[in-house]
């Protein structure tokens, strides 16, 4: 999704502001010298002394820690959303919208709530588990912002994800096609040119048509047909374009004209093939950071309520 537009302007905002209050809050509670002259918290806002050992204990540290956690719920509420597009609860990007900017707002909250320390282990253990969490987010975010553009330069046209292993399946039989009527016709005798003929060319001179043949199906064989059915073609050398662009060169020249019509439609298989890998990388850029980022966020949620069951029954 991307965030450089003006429907994320009123967010921005929001979060700025929401920032500034609640460092005012938490300043003028627990550090009141740092604020500025002429700006003191009104005494609406200024808990009453608290022998709680931490502040995140304290009433206005509750109050930090239970927002945060309620922003918590709302973020995996997305998920439920997604999968409900027709629930008249705001549109799925207003959700988005929602999500991005009020998570990004629990980092100040959280920070206030634990008072900038990590304190005992479980509470280590949470923040740990937060920084996953903010960590893999932001990095999708970005992901979200840049692959889409990265497509549209790189990629000449795009394929619908589902149809690309069919798509592969389908350059590969073609290949293969090509190669069994190139050996059927290899197996064919041909009537040579005879010398001296008006009817003979450079490029038969130079090669026979058993020989362009044998070339083209040993490029085939050893190189396009495993490129092609390879699950991870990136790792053959063909998925290299620079070496793959040398390699039909060298071949389109040796066969003669002839048969370059044939090398050219090889040619654009593999680069077909190549894109359609690109394609699938980029992919798999684009989601593999939910792997990390949905599993720690509803583990982050299960530690939060087991953290405040404890901190409101037992301290």
């Amino acid at each position: 999704m991307r965030i450089f537009n003006r429907s994320h302007i009123p967010w921005f905002l929001f979060v700025i502001l929401a920032t500034i209050a609640s460092l005012w809050i938490y300043l003028g509670n627990f550090d009141p010298a740092q604020l500025p002259p002429g700006v003191s918290l009104p005494s609406l806002f200024v808990q009453d002394a608290s022998g709680h050992r931490s502040i995140g204990g304290t009433p206005v540290g509750l109050v930090f820690g239970t927002i945060s956690f309620a922003i918590f719920i709302f973020g995996a509420l997305l998920s439920l959303r997604k999968r409900i597009p027709l629930w008249p609860i705001g549109t799925i990007q207003q959700w988005m919208r929602a999500h991005i900017w009020l998570t990004l707002l629990t980092i100040p909250l959280v920070l206030f709530h634990s008072g900038f320390r990590l304190g005992s282990p479980m509470t280590t253990l949470l923040m740990s588990l937060y920084a996953v969490v903010m960590i893999s987010g932001i990095y999708g975010l970005y992901l979200q912002h840049r692959l889409p553009r990265l497509m549209t330069e790189r990629l000449p046209s795009e394929t619908v994800y589902q149809q690309i292993p069919f798509i592969c399946s389908q350059l590969y039989r073609s290949a293969k096609e090509l190669r069994d009527s190139l050996q059927r016709s290899a197996a064919t005798p041909h009537r040579p040119t005879p010398a001296g003929s008006a009817l003979e060319t450079p490029s038969a001179v130079m090669t026979s048509d058993s020989a362009a043949e044998a070339s083209l199906v040993t490029l085939l064989e050893d190189q396009v047909l495993p490129y092609l059915k390879a699950r991870r073609g990136d790792r053959l050398r063909l998925g290299d374009p620079r070496y793959a662009e040398d390699a039909f060169r060298f071949v389109s020249l040796s066969v003669g004209e002839k048969y370059r019509q044939e090398v050219d439609a090889v040619q654009g298989w593999c680069e077909e093939r190549r894109m359609l890998d690109l394609q699938l990388r980029l992919h798999r850029w684009l989601h593999a950071w939910l792997f990390v980022h949905v599993p720690f966020s509803f583990l982050l949620i299960l530690l939060t309520t087991w953290h405040a069951v404890v901190t409101l029954y037992y301290y």
